[in-house]
């Protein structure tokens, strides 16, 4: 029998609805079957849907499954504030000042301000210099001679992000990519924004390489590794802002934060859809 579930959808990583990045997120999943699971994310086609549950791990207040239309991930970031908004907003009570999510890393922290909540980023799985021939796809992919990459990393906390850095924000909302070109890497973008006219420090893009490619509107879970590189290499400011969407027509802004030795990635979260779905 199909049983009928909480559900919202949220926009996630901006200050105004329908800026940032959508979540579809369904409420006590406890009893919903991998396979159907999948089956709504496929439906839902946004790049991740989550699934709320109880959690499994004693320090944590709630767990959640991520699933893009193809499979389920172990970590995301804007999946990580939009389902710990919802959680909160169906009456979640943090055991402790912290909010404390599973998922499939591990435990994850999340702080809250008022309506922004940031979450604290999980340790590298992969780091370190990027071969050769990775940034030759790269360079092919984003068209672009290869000296144009300043700088590059590999930044993978779970998605498997590979990061490279661009000279300048025009440069990099001039690249029409080749996808095909990338041979299934997920490729992080970044480029510093200068000027008197500069609403942010940063501009990112997420690319993600397949025969039919996309581009993420809003990625923390990006964000999150490019920080980490990007603080750590001393190519940021300990505190820095950073925008993405732009050239899809998007506003996401997203506020990076080192404290001692973690660094917090912080957004803001818009309801816009609340109902029920049946499963």
């Amino acid at each position: 029998m199909p049983q009928t579930l909480s559900f919202q959808q949220v926009d996630v990583f901006s200050s105004a609805a329908t800026q940032g990045n959508p979540l579809a997120v369904v409420l006590a999943a406890d009893d919903v079957s991998d396979a159907q699971m999948a089956a709504f994310a496929r439906w839902t086609n946004l790049s991740e849907t989550t699934f709320l549950l109880r959690p499994a791990h004693p320090e944590a207040d709630y767990r959640v499954r991520i699933f893009t239309t193809t499979r389920e991930l172990p970590f995301a970031g804007h999946p990580t504030l939009g389902s710990c908004f919802v959680w909160l907003d169906n009456g979640g009570t943090p055991k402790a000042e912290e909010i404390v999510q599973e998922c499939g890393v591990g435990l994850v922290r999340i702080r809250r301000n008022g309506s922004r909540l940031a979450f604290a980023a999980p340790p590298l799985l992969r780091s370190g210099p990027v071969q050769a021939q990775v940034l030759h796809d790269i360079a092919a992919g984003l068209r672009v001679a290869p000296e144009r990459i300043v700088a590059s990393q590999w930044a993978d906390n779970g998605p498997g992000w590979v990061a490279v850095m661009l000279e300048s924000r025009e440069e990099l909302l001039t690249i029409r990519p080749d996808y095909p070109a990338f041979n299934g890497l997920k490729v992080g973008v970044v480029a510093p924004w200068t000027g008197p006219d500069a609403e942010a420090d940063f501009e990112v893009r997420a690319l993600i390489g397949s025969d039919n490619g996309v581009e993420d509107p809003v990625t923390g879970s990006l964000n999150a590794s490019l920080a980490q590189w990007l603080i750590g290499a001393g190519l940021a400011p300990s505190k820095y802002t950073a925008r993405q969407g732009t050239v899809m027509g998007h506003r996401g802004q997203i506020s990076i934060e080192r404290i001692g030795e973690q660094i917090w990635v912080a957004g803001d979260v818009q309801q816009c859809v609340v109902g029920s779905v049946r499963l």
